[in-house]
């Protein structure tokens, strides 16, 4: 099979497990565990989310090593494909009252998520040469923006008015629908994209190795300071993704219950905010190449800065729609312009290693703190505070990112560092 199909089919995945993220995360489900089957307490939903991502987090060391060593990676995808899959079309059960069995579902469909994309990412190299990783990378993030959209027009189109009495019925139909969407599009992944060659046996005790050297790697990093600008790095990047997970993750109840937004009116303004997520990133792809990640990072981070305070004296939904449309334009140029400064620091003999490091144990962790201490926030004094805390992560994330040094290439091909 050509390169070009087999990047695709690569891509479909992308397109399918936004639907998870999309409608269980983002749009529909938070809201409904949060407001209609917790009665309210956001607290709830944010260490669902908290937990979720801790477990995801100490997975992924080891799931890395058993990617890098196995010749099962399309076993494995599979495993936690169907982990996510199945649980979230169990959530049509869930219903007014049943907190425990949503909160456990969620948590295992949200492993199931983030655990199989450290699988999913191992098929890249084998997918083309290094000089397009970036570009078949971006790819996938644009399949997903695609796939967001594609899923939410169906949500939109098949839910009834609010007034209805089957409207909680088709809610819950929808968590079924996110679940056909995300098997159907993964399957050519699993049909058509081969396995990908090891250059070495397999070693055994993959799970040790990992755990090893994501110690090692960690004590250098922190311990004995090897590398500075990474560590500070990594520490600004905890900070501002856990605020960008977090909002992403109580968007949809914020506008519910502050602004009294419906399912159709919040469904519509995230299809609004995916396509100016793919200009952003567009826009922002542009500017990076001309000024550098770490400038491109803050002037997303002001953005954002902005977006916390906006949503702390937003009034209308008009007002809404213009914080919303800020954030979607910050959000993917935040993310892609990040592992781009990573790629910058990560020493060149151990690039596979530092990112699943950033991308892993960093990247997952990040949701942890954010979701639990909005959830707290809201539910002792308003969202409004809540949403403006988000802007000392924001903030804490811009300075500490200041004191980054990037490597420059000079014209000999010499290494040195600048402070850009």
């Amino acid at each position: 099979m050509q390169s070009k199909s087999k990047i695709f089919f690569w891509t479909l995945f992308d397109f399918a497990n936004t639907a998870f993220s999309v409608i269980i995360v983002t749009v529909i489900y938070s809201k409904y565990f949060s407001n209609y089957v917790a009665g309210g307490k956001s607290w709830l939903w944010g260490l669902a989310v908290s937990i979720s991502m801790v477990i995801s987090a100490l997975l992924s060391p080891p799931m890395g090593a058993i990617a890098d060593v196995s010749r099962n990676r399309k076993r494995f995808l599979l495993l936690f494909t169907l982990v996510s899959v199945v649980c979230t079309a169990l959530m049509f059960f869930v219903q007014k009252g049943d907190v425990l069995f949503g909160l456990v579902l969620f948590i295992f469909a949200n492993i199931g998520f983030e655990s199989g994309l450290v699988f999913y990412d191992a098929f890249l190299p084998n997918l083309t040469e290094k000089k397009n990783f970036g570009r078949v990378s971006g790819y996938g993030f644009a399949m997903g923006y695609v796939g967001a959209l594609a899923v939410l027009l169906i949500i939109m189109f098949m839910l009834p008015a609010s007034s209805s009495p089957d409207y909680y019925f088709y809610i819950r139909l929808s968590f079924v629908v996110a679940a056909v969407f995300f098997m159907f599009f993964s399957l050519p992944i699993f049909l058509f994209v081969s396995e990908p060659p090891l250059s070495s046996p397999v070693k055994k005790f993959a799970v040790r190795i990992g755990i090893r050297k994501s110690r090692e790697t960690l004590k250098a990093i922190f311990i004995k300071h090897e590398h500075p600008s990474i560590a500070r790095f990594l520490l600004a990047f905890f900070l501002y993704n856990d605020a960008i997970i977090t909002i992403i993750a109580f968007a949809s109840i914020f506008a519910s219950s502050i602004l009294k937004m419906t399912d159709a009116q919040i469904i519509y303004f995230f299809i609004i905010t995916q396509s100016t997520a793919v200009a952003g990133s567009f826009i922002f792809g542009i500017i990076s190449d001309h000024i550098g990640p770490k400038k491109t990072i803050t002037m997303t981070l002001v953005i954002w800065l902005c977006v916390a305070v906006g949503a702390f004296f937003v009034q209308s939904v008009y007002e809404f729609y213009l914080v919303g449309l800020s954030a979607g334009l910050a959000i993917g140029s935040s993310q892609s312009c990040s592992r781009s400064l990573m790629a910058l620091l990560t020493p060149k003999e151990r690039e596979a290693e530092f990112f699943g490091f950033y991308d892993g144990l960093f990247g997952k962790s990040s949701a942890v703190v954010g979701p639990l201490f909005y959830g707290i926030i809201a539910d002792l004094s308003n969202k409004r505070f809540a949403a403006l805390a988000m802007g000392l992560f924001f903030l804490l994330g811009l300075i500490i990112l200041q004191k980054v040094e990037v490597p420059k290439y000079k014209e000999k091909e010499e290494l040195s560092y600048v402070k850009k």
